[in-house]
Formats: C-alpha cells, sequence, structure tokens
C-alpha cells in the first residue's frame, strides 16, 4: 500500500490522474456504467432534510445460512481518502493485522461517475479489471441506480459488491475475521457489544452524519437541526472525556475509530463548505487531546490525510481565495497536531489496547442490526434517534481490563 504516514509523504504523494470528460464517458459507455445520482436532487425529503439512502448491500458475516463467510484473501476493500466512513475499516483492519487476509484499494474520482481507479495502470483495479466502483455493484445487483459508496467490500473472485454497511463492516472484520487476526487486540469486547452499538447508532445521527446534514441540507430548519445536533453532542462527548483517556475508558474500542475519523475531516477540511462554526475542534480541551492522543498511533496516523493545493494560489480570485487555497497547504499540521501525552494519567494502564485470549470460537457473536439502514424513509430520519445513557456518561467506566493491568 502507499498511503502516507508523515507529512512530507502525504505531500510528496503523486495527485491522481484526472480523466478527460470525454475519456470518462468513453470508458462508461463501454461498461455500461451511468452517472452517479446527486444526493441534494434524491436524498432531500419535503423540509430540506438530507436523509442519507440506506446501504444497499448489508447481508452480514456470521454463521447462518445466507450470511456471508468470512475467507482470507477473498475480499477487498475499497475506501477513499477524503471519506471517513472508508477510512474506518482500513484502520480496524491494520490494527488487527489483518492486512494479509484482507485486501485494499483506494478509489479516486472519475467525475460525474464517481469513484474509479485513475491512479492505476489503465485506469483499473489490478485484482478485477474494473474501472468504476460502481461496476461491482451493477455485478451484484443489475440494473442497480443508487450511489456506489466506500467503503465497499467486494469479492474478488466474483467481482461483485457483497457489503457496503459502513454501520456494521467493523464489526464483521473485528468479530468474523478473528481467526485470521496477527495480534490479540480487542476492540469490540463481547461482553459490552450492546452497549458499543448503541453509542455508534447515536454517534451517526449527532456526529459521524450530522455535517453531511448541513453540507448537503436545502432548508434553514434542516440546517439549524443538525448544526444544534453536532454542537451539543461534541459538548457531550468533551464532558465524556474529561474523566475517560477513550471514549469507554482506557482503551479504544471500534467507537473511537468511528469519532475519530470524522472529527480529523471536520477540523481539517469538511467545515469550510458547512457555514459558521461554533467551536473548532482544537478549542474543545479534551476531544482535541483526544485526537491528538490517537493521531500518535501509527495505524490512526497512516489513514489521516493533508491533502490541499500546494501553494498553486496565485491571487487569481483576489480576496475571495480560500483558505484552503492560500494557506492550508503551509500548516504545519503534525507538529500541531503532536500529543503531550498528558492525557496517559486518565488511565491506569499505559497500553492503550486491550487484549483478549479467548478463541475466535469464543469471539464470536451475531452482529445487531442497524435502524439506520431501514427501508423507511421515516425510520431513517436524522433525528430519530435514541440513547439509554446520557452520552456524556461511559457506562463501562472501569470495566474493561487488561489481566496485567
Amino acid at each position: 500500500m502507499s498511503n502516507a504516514c508523515s507529512l512530507e509523504a502525504n505531500r510528496a504523494k503523486k495527485v491522481p490522474v484526472r480523466i478527460p470528460e470525454e475519456e470518462a464517458d468513453r470508458l462508461a459507455a463501454e461498461r455500461g456504467v451511468r452517472v452517479r445520482p446527486n444526493e441534494t436532487l434524491e436524498e432531500i425529503d419535503e423540509r430540506g432534510v438530507f436523509v442519507r439512502q440506506p446501504n444497499a448491500f448489508i447481508t452480514p458475516f456470521g454463521e447462518k445460512d445466507g450470511d456471508l463467510k468470512a475467507e482470507a484473501n477473498r475480499f477487498k476493500i475499497f475506501w477513499a481518502h477524503g471519506c471517513h466512513w472508508s477510512n474506518r475499516p482500513v484502520i480496524v483492519r491494520d490494527i488487527l493485522g489483518l492486512e494479509d487476509a484482507i485486501d485494499d484499494l483506494a478509489t479516486s474520482g472519475i467525475g460525474k461517475y464517481g469513484h474509479g481507479f485513475t491512479d492505476q495502470k489503465d485506469y483499473k483495479d489490478p485484482s478485477t479489471g474494473a474501472v468504476f466502483l460502481s461496476e461491482f455493484y451493477e455485478n451484484a445487483r443489475p440494473g442497480f441506480t443508487g450511489r456506489a459508496t466506500t467503503p465497499t467490500l467486494v469479492d474478488v473472485i466474483e467481482k461483485k459488491a457483497v457489503n457496503n454497511d459502513y454501520h456494521r463492516l467493523t464489526n464483521y472484520i473485528e468479530v468474523q475475521f478473528r481467526k485470521f487476526q496477527k495480534t490479540d487486540i480487542d476492540l469490540y469486547p463481547k461482553a459490552y457489544r450492546k452497549e458499543i452499538d448503541e453509542f455508534n447508532d447515536w454517534l451517526f445521527p449527532t456526529i459521524n452524519n450530522a455535517h453531511y446534514r448541513m453540507h448537503f441540507c436545502l432548508s434553514w430548519v434542516a440546517y439549524d437541526e443538525a448544526y444544534q445536533d453536532f454542537n451539543e453532542a461534541l459538548e457531550k462527548i468533551d464532558q465524556r472525556l474529561a474523566t475517560n483517556r477513550f471514549l469507554f475508558g482506557d482503551y479504544i474500542t471500534d467507537a473511537d475509530v468511528r469519532l475519530y475519523v470524522t472529527l480529523v475531516r471536520w477540523e481539517t477540511y469538511y467545515y469550510h463548505n458547512v457555514g459558521p462554526l461554533k467551536k473548532r475542534i482544537a478549542e474543545y480541551e479534551n476531544i482535541w487531546g483526544y485526537v491528538k492522543d490517537l493521531f500518535a498511533i501509527p495505524q490512526f496516523k497512516k489513514y489521516t490525510f493533508f491533502e490541499f493545493p500546494k501553494n498553486e494560489f496565485k491571487g487569481h480570485r483576489g480576496w475571495n481565495g480560500s483558505f484552503l487555497e492560500r494557506i492550508a497547504s503551509q500548516v504545519p499540521w503534525e507538529e500541531l497536531w503532536k500529543t503531550d501525552g498528558e492525557r496517559a494519567k486518565l488511565s491506569s494502564d499505559p497500553d492503550v489496547f486491550l487484549h483478549t485470549d479467548v478463541t475466535p470460537e469464543e469471539y464470536q457473536s451475531e452482529i445487531s442490526v442497524s435502524k439506520w439502514n431501514n427501508a423507511s424513509w421515516d425510520d431513517r430520519q436524522p433525528r430519530n434517534v435514541s440513547i439509554s445513557v446520557d452520552p456524556s456518561i461511559n457506562p463501562l467506566k472501569g470495566l474493561l481490563k487488561n489481566k496485567k493491568a
């Protein structure tokens, strides 16, 4: 993999090739690929609220008839640098030591056709020959008309999409692929999966998807709802992190991966398309220290991308040149994001990961179904969220323990 671990490597990385529109049209016509649907046309309700499409491929990995079965070297994660949903599974995969079992490839934009592989030879995914991510969707479901999204888990033998459920994909990797792990790290402790799932399902509309709700909505009412939800949730999380090094205590869990990737993209990029900022992430004392704490961990840093135009702004837009054009590429990101180590004092164990010696068989459980994949538009309304414990409180305080701690 060519993913950058340092700012210097990020800056030196080649910018993906942009295919001329006529060439993209030709390739799409050859392969029967449709233009990607537009969120602001297809996923807006009568109030102007952005209600994200449900994931198309949600067949779980598991032991029941019809479930997907975990195999090494059969599945590949297609992800995108700028998509925080898709940064999750590659971070989890690397933490668990599953690189040899599950392959990956970062996509690049291919204009109006969505995700492609423009930085690959002949614009093709080396393992399947596909030019467009949507080809895997068409192979799996002929006539598919929705958006092909990242992350998508593809069966490279059958060359079809099998799962794009970012709500539960990391959980399937953590549980069903356990037998292929090179580490004994536990991001999803079996005894507490209910609590982690409930928190994650609260996190989705209030944090993970809230900035998209602000960005794609088409009414002030919808914008204000998302703005309030996002900022109120951040305050609760900042309160929670005042006495917890990570969301559920001394150790990183699946939930931390989900929160981190959104905070990173918000602080460095997404905010500029959204509107007024109440507070920057760097202004939250506990959240900011938490983000820097995670950034210091190699698997998180590897998938944190500071990609901006490299001082190409020449004043051609005068006073209207944006911060991202004028300044962002000059920011000493790694220096600003360097942890001071102070948050380690909140933990009773210097190890940031929980470890388990249970067998892969003992580790199994049926993964819960997320209501955010329900077909009903009403079920997926962003404010249709509940949680049994106030998010500012860690219900597992002191319960996660390494044997040596």
